[in-house]
């Protein structure tokens, strides 16, 4: 078997027992594992009675989404990975056109599949929709999503092209490029490691591409929602992590001091807006970043490409033009 299926678990008995029966179904030719934060509920038994052919990989302790992955998949020897969340829905062949594509295209490292939001199934889910990039201050955008607008998929975007980066949700990826890239960044422990491994990924010369040839529906919001302060910490210290480490050194200083300044109007957004706790959570994140600024400028790869961002500025777009959706920009 070519392609080794991958569910992180945390705590996550109700979503196993949901969603493990459409992978399984819908997976015969991939071996499937579950790798398993030392959960404090009863995971380990329900796999074990529940899903006796699925394979289970248990961590010492809750080590977050990237070196949680990074400890299990030292022991999964498979040339594909598939690495899912455990709140994913699959759908019939959504394996095939991916082994398909990794055999064509060597070049071609990750992939990521059409991600539509299992709760609302016409329409785009926001981590991943029809594949990531980025602008030229690190902002996030999707195909299908920007900020916090989702299309409906219409099929605007059933092709199977380049993207910038892959959701983690549902990222597909060589072993010997993971492994040669000491796989995700630990000191992330969750959030944007996925993009922060795409652009390490670009940088090396490989591309990431999305297919709307295989379909996966994330519930989202299952492991942490939105409206928790720690979320924002997560996000807006990557961030600012990930430009250290991977922009061009020409751009490095201008961008993430004018970064800086867009986090502080946001964080002062969150205060005005009664969410003092992210306001807070904003501030701890650039502490956090001074804190380990040196030691993530030390990660740089050898040589960053410049071509890596879509557009000059998403939030300029976004929020100034007033363009909500990806089809009206590009």
């Amino acid at each position: 078997m070519k392609i080794a299926v991958v569910i992180l678990n945390w705590n996550g008995t109700k979503l196993l027992q949901q969603f493990l029966p459409s992978i399984i179904k819908y997976s015969q030719n991939a071996t499937i594992y579950v790798a398993d934060n030392a959960s404090t509920d009863d995971s380990i038994a329900v796999l074990k009675s529940d899903f006796p052919t699925i394979k289970i990989i248990e961590n010492s302790k809750n080590f977050g989404f990237a070196q949680g992955y990074n400890e299990a998949l030292q022991w999964v020897e498979e040339p594909y990975y598939a690495l899912v969340n455990s709140d994913i829905e699959v759908t019939e062949n959504w394996l095939n056109p991916i082994v398909e594509l990794f055999e064509k295209e060597p070049s071609t490292a990750i992939i990521q599949p059409k991600i539509l939001d299992y709760k609302k199934k016409s329409h785009f889910e926001y981590a991943g929709a029809a594949g990531g990039f980025i602008d030229q201050f690190g902002f996030p955008f999707c195909r299908g999503r920007i900020f916090e607008t989702l299309e409906q998929d219409k099929g605007q975007y059933n092709d199977t092209t380049e993207i910038f980066w892959a959701t983690g949700a549902c990222l597909f990826i060589r072993k010997k490029v993971f492994r040669a890239l000491k796989g995700f960044d630990e000191d992330f422990f969750a959030h944007q490691e996925e993009i922060d491994l795409c652009w390490r990924t670009f940088n090396l010369g490989y591309q990431t591409k999305y297919t709307s040839k295989s379909v996966v529906y994330h519930v989202g919001g299952a492991t942490l929602d939105v409206a928790n302060p720690k979320k924002t910490y997560l996000n807006f210290r990557n961030s600012l992590y990930m430009l250290v480490k991977n922009l061009p050194s020409k751009q490095l200083f201008f961008i993430i001091f004018f970064r800086m300044i867009l986090d502080g109007i946001a964080a002062y957004k969150f205060l005005f807006s009664g969410k003092p706790k992210h306001f807070i959570a904003v501030g701890k994140a650039h502490f956090s970043f001074y804190k380990n600024l040196v030691k993530m400028y030390q990660k740089r790869n050898a040589s960053q490409k410049t071509n890596y961002f879509k557009t000059n500025s998403i939030v300029y777009k976004y929020f100034i033009k007033g363009l909500k959706k990806f089809t009206s920009i590009f």
